[in-house]
């Protein structure tokens, strides 16, 4: 079953369970900023709908280079939103499917097919900031519990199973008969209110950022076009986000105000689109499409052409070829991590681990807040066997980034190269705890228990923990129930 159709199933079943409360109980969503549906509520949904997906969507892509520039890219645009306090997450979703989509509590959504039809890296920020401003307006909020004929819990539901299916119409058909939700089937698609007060707070926010304005209007009226050539999966971003000529006319209004700014493209912009095209199909095939496009000299960027290669040559485990690619590509005095990072692996790949740990570090002084250089260094001291180093590594980035998943996935690696046996089994249960999945925490912490390698004060640690997650799905049943 495709996750859309499992996820509408479980938030329905969920809403099955949950004893209804009366939306006459709710305050009214009008006033967004007095709104006490409260913020707090939204963000515990949309983490579980990130939980979910990157628990169970195979379409979720777990790349930290792409997941990186999203971020990276989507942080110069939300600190001049007028919420820059929200804590935005971007993620990418491996779908060809031009589309985009906003969850709850600021969680949004980029397919690679979007990052792939985008022509410029304005065109990119312009879907981003309208679906920026669909959070910060909480339209999302305000669509859901628009109607008062729903309980609350019903509501969430539908809210959600709709948002989950927003690429999908039969999907989101079956999710309106289901709950006989009937009463705001329209509402699949967000309004044209909603898409003018994202239109408009957007086109700020990139003018703000230092964008070219024009990239937004640019980006609607081409998908526009193509809708009128053909049905396929390039319309899904229009059938959720309804563009009118109306609309169309007010962005090219807008830009009329503003001296035209000419920008040009990140060099991250056009590598990760390269690595995602490099991903396509067999490795064969990948090298195929980038000897073409070297030899034919087809590209927007020289550099972003010889890292696709480079990457695809990897695929293909042509570590010889990836090198000379990769070097030719630094030769045009591209700055990038994501160069680096490629060489250091490619290194590693060969053999040198020392010569790639070197690279790592060399370029984690040279850009320090890219994740990707964190994860891929720590995840070499791994394969090399170097598991203090690593564990050393891992725990001075997680005081940093407490949450984040990956490191305490790789903690429980490091721990388990030590053959610490109750310590790997403790990080692994906070990594399933932050994934929301309680019971294999409680699970992994019963078997640090039983490992019988703790000292005491590992076992009072372990303890402690392992009731403050029973009391947690004491708690989520509870909700379920009440």
């Amino acid at each position: 079953m495709p996750f859309a159709q499992r996820l509408v199933a479980g938030l329905l079943a969920l809403s099955l369970l949950t004893q209804p409360v009366l939306a006459d109980d709710l305050p009214e969503l009008g006033d967004v900023a007095s709104n006490d549906l409260s913020l707090a509520t939204e963000k515990k949904i949309g983490q579980q709908i990130m939980n979910e997906i990157r628990w169970r969507d195979h379409a979720y892509l777990d790349d930290a280079d792409v997941e990186s520039y999203l971020n990276q890219l989507g942080g110069r645009l939300t600190a001049v939103s007028n919420d820059p306090g929200m804590g935005f997450v971007f993620f990418p979703i491996n779908d060809p499917s031009i589309n985009a989509f906003a969850m709850p509590g600021g969680y949004i959504g980029i397919h690679t097919g979007l990052l792939l039809s985008a022509q410029s890296e304005s065109e990119l920020a312009g879907v981003m900031a309208h679906e920026i401003s669909h959070v910060t307006q909480r339209h999302i909020a305000r669509q859901v519990f628009q109607s008062k004929k729903l309980s609350m819990a019903s509501m969430l539901a539908m809210g959600l199973a709709l948002l989950a299916a927003r690429s999908s119409s039969q999907v989101a058909g079956a999710a309106i008969a289901t709950s006989q939700a009937g009463a705001i089937s329209a509402q699949l698609a967000f309004s044209r209110d909603f898409e003018r007060e994202s239109d408009r707070l957007g086109f700020e926010i990139l003018r703000r950022a230092g964008f070219d304005v024009r990239g937004m209007s640019l980006f609607f009226e081409r998908l526009q076009k193509a809708v009128r050539l053909y049905e396929n999966n390039a319309t899904a971003y229009l059938r959720t986000h309804p563009l009118s000529s109306e609309r169309l006319t007010d962005m090219q209004n807008r830009e009329q105000s503003v001296a035209y700014r000419q920008y040009v493209d990140s060099p991250d912009f056009q590598l990760v689109r390269a690595k995602l095209r490099a991903m396509r199909g067999t490795p064969r095939e990948a090298v195929k499409d980038f000897d073409e496009l070297v030899r034919e000299k087809k590209y927007a960027s020289e550099a972003s052409v010889h890292f696709g290669l480079a990457y695809a040559l990897f695929r293909a485990r042509d570590w010889g070829g990836a090198e000379q690619e990769i070097l030719l590509a630094r030769k045009l005095k591209v700055s990038s991590a994501i160069l680096e990072r490629m060489l250091a692996e490619i290194k590693i790949a060969q053999g040198n681990a020392d010569a790639g740990l070197a690279l790592y570090r060399e370029a984690m002084q040279r850009y320090p807040f890219h994740q990707g250089l964190l994860y891929g260094y720590a995840s070499a001291l791994i394969g090399a066997r170097r598991f203090d180093d690593a564990l050393r590594f891992v725990e001075t980035q997680l005081q940093s980034y407490p949450q984040d998943i990956r490191l305490h996935k790789m903690r429980a690696e490091s721990f388990a190269g030590q053959g610490r046996r109750a310590q790997q089994h403790q990080a692994l249960a906070e990594s399933f705890s932050l994934q929301g999945q309680t019971a294999a925490a409680i699970e992994q912490l019963q078997l640090a228990q039983r490992a019988g390698d703790a000292n005491f004060y590992e076992m009072s640690v372990i303890d402690t923990r392992l009731r403050e997650m029973k009391r947690r799905q004491l708690d989520e049943l509870k909700e379920r129930r009440n």
